[in-house]
């Protein structure tokens, strides 16, 4: 592949997720294909964190949901390609609005459970005393996820501009 076919369809993505992720802020409701990718990563959290008792391993689910792609920015960067970092990036914003959405939902418990178990947020902040503040941290939350995201487009962007087209290329042979 040559360093210009690169550069478009690393800047196609780019748009493409900028795109997308417009696109689940002004539809924040629906069900999206990632939802199907990180509802299961929720669920192993759990598991990988049932050492912890009662509070870890209901937390374990949202904090699988944000380390599994943390990994992979991690891993892209330390490998020198930035831009890749971007990527993996951006879908920690979207699993703050996935989560979000949990939050939100604490009170009510209206989101279908899987298995019909415990919803982790009705019980982790009814824990810490904060159940009635479960829409407003959940907007904090989405709000997070929102500066993530138009960061991770943003430096996505920034990086194929600055970068040389070599560069794109050589970071992709490691």
């Amino acid at each position: 592949m040559t360093p210009s076919t690169q550069r478009l369809g690393r800047l196609a993505l780019t748009i493409a997720l900028a795109l997308y992720g417009a696109w689940c802020v002004a539809t924040p409701d629906q069900f999206r294909f990632l939802d199907g990718l990180d509802l299961p990563i929720h669920e192993t959290g759990h598991l990988v964190f049932a050492w912890g008792g009662e509070v870890i391993t209901a937390l374990g689910g949202t904090l699988f949901q944000l380390i599994v792609p943390i990994l992979f920015v991690f891993y892209f960067w330390r490998r020198g390609d930035r831009h890749a970092a971007t990527v993996p990036l951006w879908w920690v914003g979207q699993n703050c609005w996935n989560i979000a959405r949990y939050v939100a939902d604490a009170r009510a418990m209206d989101l279908p459970l899987v298995g019909g178990g415990e919803h982790d947020w009705n019980f982790l902040l009814g824990v810490w005393g904060v159940l009635p503040k479960d829409t407003l941290i959940a907007r904090d939350i989405r709000a997070i996820g929102t500066l993530i995201v138009a960061t991770s487009v943003c430096v996505g962007l920034w990086v194929l501009s600055t970068s040389k087209p070599a560069a794109i290329v050589a970071a992709d042979d490691c």
